[in-house]
């Protein structure tokens, strides 16, 4: 009977989890640091409020939903992540996932899938997995984040237009496919409203370059401050441009933050929405850690890997509770935290305590905002996000990570991110296993052990050769035996036996790993021989083949004393067997 120690399992897991702001709190914290917290902090809020509405309504969600997230998940994710300087919230990463998950399941299934998210986060950080999820390809990661991307700016298009699509569509919904949303603005091409596109070109342009004018406050806000008084000035003379208001008349009244009400959970799947919880927390997972790398080396610290998944994890149960969206570590925040003088997660904190004051008592000035302001605003991150010059990069290396980068991007693109995700991890494998079973090679060096061939470098014994006697073989092997290069090996050992000496010796020095696989590769291989009155030495077993072997009784089979460490010594043990 199988017997675990669940406590033991549980005291591991719980002494992963350290939190940064523990840890912080413990060395000492000084009011000085407190009150670079409070600047950067504000800073931060000041970015994260544009990004945090304008991804929730580009999620086909109201703006309240992102606040809420920005939130609850910031502070989640500062006070209970293994980053000092993280900073969390919704990302434009997850419009897509969340646009389909909301269209097909609704909200009740939204918020079920991203607590569900939330707890396979917990578990993965309790088990002590924080570093699986960086075996994800890179290839995988530009393909699939690229295809976001895409999706992303696509989806903005009938703001950045000013498109009628509510008119084409007749009532109908807007697709949430990709090649659909563009069909729909074909047919609503001739609705262009020319001045949502002066105010997209403007919010564009003051983004890229008030970087130029001060660092200190956010191109991004300066942006939609100043397209919000164009758009109302435009309305004084009669010129209508769509507006947070004009698409949600409820925030007109104010932003609410409490459990939303009416939510129809009977109705939930959460079988259905078990692989959308997957891609949730893979996604989630993925930009968070990569976030806190790329932090760890503006500040010269390590994060807890562990840690953070379970501050992650936190935060995504805990978001969905008062109607908000998932929720990850925003790479671009978590730079202007660190660039502005946050060291630790006091300032992530503070950053979620400033959004819940705007919420409350500034929201209603939301309102306001033009949807064209926002569009803007999201085709920037769409365009930061997409990383072109990694895929002008990647085009330069081998065809395998092409294929793979090209395959998650178009999966992304065409059909879902999760099996995007899925098929391209299962591509880069079974790409990599074939690279792995051709690299490895077994091949008949008895003439070079002898010195015989000219032009090859002897032995790397330092000796001109060394004498192998007649009737015997020496085949040595190169790479990893596995089942991807098992029949390979053995095929190609026994096509070379054409004359069969009294002693094969198989040097295995280069072989570092050996499975089941190519174990019952290599007992074919003995029991051939064997049949035919030869026998197998082999030569320079290293540790886990020979592991393997003694478990599974193959060095029995094969005799010890046929397992020699040197060459020299298995052919002095061949030399024994011919005398005899």
């Amino acid at each position: 009977m199988l017997n675990v120690d669940w406590k033991r399992i549980g005291k591991t897991g719980l002494e992963r989890f350290r939190p940064a702001l523990w840890e912080c709190l413990r060395e000492g914290y000084s009011w000085k640091t407190f009150g670079a917290d409070v600047v950067a902090g504000l800073i931060v809020a000041a970015v994260a409020l544009p990004l945090a509405i304008a991804f929730s309504i580009a999620a086909g969600l109201p703006p309240q939903a992102g606040m809420i997230t920005a939130v609850v998940a910031g502070f989640a994710i500062s006070a209970f992540g293994g980053c000092r300087v993280q900073i969390g919230g919704p990302t434009g990463a997850f419009i897509v996932i969340i646009y389909g998950i909301y269209a097909q399941f609704g909200m009740a299934g939204l918020m079920a899938a991203t607590a569900m998210a939330g707890v396979i986060l917990i578990l993965l950080g309790l088990c002590g997995l924080g570093s699986i999820i960086k075996y994800i390809p890179y290839p995988v990661t530009v393909g699939f984040t690229s295809g976001i991307a895409l999706i992303i700016f696509a989806g903005q298009i009938e703001a950045l237009l000013g498109l009628d699509c509510a008119a084409t569509l007749n009532g109908a919904k807007m697709p949430g496919d990709f090649l659909g949303k563009l069909s729909v603005y074909a047919h609503a091409i001739t609705t262009v409203n020319w001045a949502a596109v002066g105010i997209s070109a403007m919010t564009v342009l003051l983004c890229v370059y008030w970087k130029h004018v001060t660092q200190r406050i956010p191109g991004s806000i300066v942006a939609i401050v100043a397209a919000t008084l164009v758009a109302l000035a435009l309305q004084s003379f009669g010129i209508e441009v769509e507006t947070i208001g004009s698409r949600f008349p409820e925030v007109a009244g104010g932003m609410t933050f409490a459990f939303p009400k009416g939510m129809d959970w009977s109705a939930v799947d959460f079988r259905a929405l078990f692989s959308p919880a997957i891609s949730i927390a893979l996604l989630a997972g993925i930009e968070s850690l990569l976030s806190a790398v790329v932090a760890d080396g503006m500040i010269g610290r390590r994060h807890n890997s562990n840690t953070e998944l379970i501050g992650q994890g936190i935060a995504n149960l805990l978001s969905p509770l008062f109607g908000g969206i998932p929720a990850t570590g925003a790479i671009a925040r978590t730079a202007t935290n660190i660039k502005n003088g946050g060291r630790t997660p006091v300032a992530g904190i503070l950053h979620a305590v400033f959004l819940l004051l705007v919420m409350l008592f500034l929201g209603r000035y939301a309102a306001l905002i033009p949807m064209a302001a926002l569009g803007g605003v999201v085709a920037i991150v769409a365009y930061n996000m997409s990383e072109w010059h990694l895929i002008k990069g990647l085009l330069r290396s081998t065809r395998s990570d092409v294929l793979v980068m090209l395959t998650s991007f178009l999966l992304t693109v065409l059909v879902d991110l999760t099996v995007a995700i899925q098929a391209g991890v299962l591509l880069a494998a079974f790409l990599f296993i074939r690279r792995m079973g051709e690299s490895t090679e077994a091949r008949d060096v008895t003439r070079l052990l002898a010195g015989q061939d000219e032009g090859r470098r002897p032995d790397d014994l330092g000796q001109p050769g060394i004498e192998v006697p007649e009737g015997v073989e020496v085949f040595e092997v190169y790479g990893a035996l596995f089942f991807g290069a098992a029949d390979k090996f053995k095929d190609t050992l026994l096509s070379h036996a054409h004359r069969l000496p009294r002693v094969l010796i198989l040097r295995m020095r280069h072989v570092l790993m050996l499975d089941a696989t190519a174990l019952h590769s290599l007992e074919e291989v003995y029991a051939h021989t064997h049949a035919r009155g030869v026998t197998l030495v082999l030569s320079g077993v290293t540790a886990q083949p020979l592991m393997l072997m003694v478990r599974s009784g193959f060095l029995d089979r094969i005799g010890q004393e046929n397992v020699h460490g040197h060459i020299i010594d298995a052919l002095a043990r061949a030399r024994e067997l011919l005398r005899g």
